[in-house]
């Protein structure tokens, strides 16, 4: 598996669309020993558009494989597509990364993950928002016991512009947004806790697209009794925070992408309960009275400044492996949990039950 260290690899790419693009923008900045030789995509347009920006526009994938220049290969077609590409390049004896969800099923990715230990190839997967600034400050929070012992993570996007245009709203290839962004918010999660999955408990909803989720509702419970609610929306016209975490001694909460936010956590439980009953806007209650504001304190957040957020953080892992130098840091083994959830989110949906597992 190991190669020789080379000042820079040749990166063919199969599948030249919004993402792949989004890979060229940042490879072309030069801060990675990667660089993009040329593309291959079914859509003559896209090759068009790959020749106008300097590369080279293979005729047919084989050709592109075939390329002895070709040190790896990004596999960033549609989802349904994935393991056959994935497999032809490691056979092709490329070194392979894959866009996410790196596939539809677990026992696909199983088979590619079998093929690259066959060929000797590197594969890894694009999960690159395990560096995003508003998941790295959250967790960094928690990890640092800023708000005691964490109980309950919510993790939500939200927008209202609907589905994507195009392949995203077909289910046959692979569209709907579990496979889009919930891939991405179940992988961080995952990545942060080190336990192993117990529950899963899944709602879909097709609001506007009938054949894809445009919206779900995850709630997953680790062993420990920790549960990670997660939510993706595209018909929300009023935001929740992007993060909100509670904690045995505080809350966090994380607004947006910017990372505004802050902590607020308790210094004195002020558990002891007078015999009155305060009346408040809630009606008469005790558990709901006012708290006196000296009991808690308040931390504000910002954007960490020392976070490198880009795919940077996901090429040099993948060279750093190729050559030895480090194991992956965004390991197939890993994904391969990830899948496994949201098929079971896709079954605890059909069935309308909760599933005990074992991921």
């Amino acid at each position: 598996m190991v190669g020789i260290a080379k000042e820079k690899y040749n990166l063919g790419i199969i599948g030249f669309g919004g993402m792949a693009g989004n890979h060229l923008k940042q490879l072309s900045k030069g801060n990675t020993k990667v660089s993009v030789k040329g593309v291959f995509d079914i859509d003559e347009s896209r090759l068009k558009a790959a020749e106008e920006k300097g590369l080279v526009a293979y005729k047919s994938r084989e050709e592109l494989l075939s390329d002895p220049d070709i040190d790896m290969v990004l596999v960033a077609a549609t989802n349904e597509v994935h393991k056959e590409l994935a497999i032809a390049a490691l056979k092709a004896g490329k070194h392979v990364l894959c866009e996410k969800p790196v596939t539809i099923t677990s026992d696909e990715l199983v088979e590619i993950m079998n093929a690259a230990k066959e060929c000797g190839r590197v594969f890894t997967v694009d999960q690159n928002r395990r560096v995003n600034k508003d998941f790295v400050l959250m967790r960094r929070c928690v990890e640092a016991g800023k708000i005691g012992k964490p109980y309950v993570i919510e993790s939500r996007v939200e927008g209202s512009r609907g589905v994507p245009a195009g392949w995203r709203t077909t289910k046959e290839k692979g569209g709907g947004m579990m496979l889009d962004w919930g891939v991405h918010l179940i992988d961080q999660v995952m990545y942060m806790i080190p336990e192993k999955v117990t529950n899963v408990f899944c709602k879909m909803y097709s609001i506007h697209y009938p054949e894809v989720d445009d919206n779900f509702r995850l709630t997953m419970t680790f062993e420990s009794g920790l549960t990670a609610h997660i939510e993706v929306s595209t018909n929300n016209f009023i935001s929740h925070p992007r993060w909100y975490v509670l904690g045995t001694d505080g809350t966090l909460q994380i607004d947006d992408w910017s990372c505004r936010g802050r902590i607020v956590r308790c210094l004195d439980r002020q558990d002891k309960w007078a015999q009155e009953i305060a009346e408040v806007k809630a009606g008469p209650t005790k558990t709901m009275a006012p708290r006196n504001p000296e009991t808690v304190e308040t931390i504000e957040l910002s954007e960490p400044t020392d976070v490198i957020d880009n795919l940077d953080v996901v090429y040099n892992q993948f060279v750093d492996a190729i050559e030895g130098k480090a194991e992956l840091t965004i390991k197939p083994e890993q994904t391969l949990r990830v899948v496994k959830v949201m098929e079971a989110c896709f079954k605890s949906d059909e069935t309308n039950q909760a599933l005990n597992v074992e991921i």
